[in-house]
């Protein structure tokens, strides 16, 4: 049986489930998800070209009827161009450390998390434990932390999905601190450069929601791709 065959196949497994917006839209997100065992890369590499997404054991996208704002974004790095602004991203970085790790839930990772979430997010009720537990832990997929290093201390952590062909953008939480850094900004442009050196063909960064500021900066990398109905739309600037 083809790849696809199997996909459409599993289709039947798949609800649609109801709540709030989780970006702070005025409209009910409606998601489209299945929970999952285990998936093998080359069929999780589909479900990311069909522009869906992995929370914990569940692979999910979104059929909000009245809102159209999120849209996959990814990136081909053998195509993507740093520009200026990114560029001085770079050298603002250059001391930093990355060490890439098994994901691991451990009191570093947990009191940098809390840390990141109460100043983001103030007054959500979520904790980093509530994260790893529901969000990063998972058996469907390779996970693995990409931690940035200045000096000893952990600054920031990328949790990505990682395969020989695509790399997968979880989360990214950093010691808010280390603001200036424009830490958001060299965790992509790092990834990016990494799936060049190791030949991986895409990297996806989730949704780009233009209204949201948190969400909107992913368009800055350019070129980049953005997912259309069934189509991805090559953007360069």
């Amino acid at each position: 049986m083809e790849i696809q065959d199997i996909k459409n196949n599993l289709e039947r497994f798949f609800m649609e489930a109801a709540t709030d917006c989780p970006y702070g839209l005025p409209y009910r997100a409606v998601y489209h998800q299945a929970l999952f065992d285990t998936m093998p890369d080359l069929l999780m590499g589909l479900y990311l070209d069909s522009g869906y997404r992995r929370n914990g054991n569940i692979i999910y996208n979104m059929h909000c009827g009245e809102c159209r704002a999120c849209v996959p974004l990814r990136l081909d790095p053998q195509e993507f161009k740093p520009n200026r602004n990114q560029r001085r991203v770079l050298k603002k970085n250059l001391d930093l450390n990355v060490e890439t790790a098994p994901l691991s839930f451990n009191q570093e990772n947990l009191d940098l998390l809390d840390k990141f979430l109460t100043t983001r997010f103030p007054g959500r009720d979520s904790s980093a434990i509530d994260y790893y537990n529901g969000f990063f832990l998972n058996h469907i997929t390779r996970t693995v932390e990409f931690r940035y290093r200045s000096g000893s201390r952990l600054i920031g952590s990328a949790i990505v999905d990682l395969s020989a062909d695509w790399l997968n953008v979880v989360f990214f939480y950093f010691d808010p601190e280390e603001e200036k850094r424009s830490p958001g900004t060299y965790n992509i442009l790092y990834l990016t450069d990494f799936c060049r050196q190791k030949g991986i063909k895409f990297i996806y960064l989730g949704y780009w929601i233009k209204d949201v500021k948190a969400m909107s900066y992913k368009a800055q990398f350019n070129p980049h791709y953005l997912l259309h109905g069934s189509t991805w739309q090559f953007i360069n600037g």
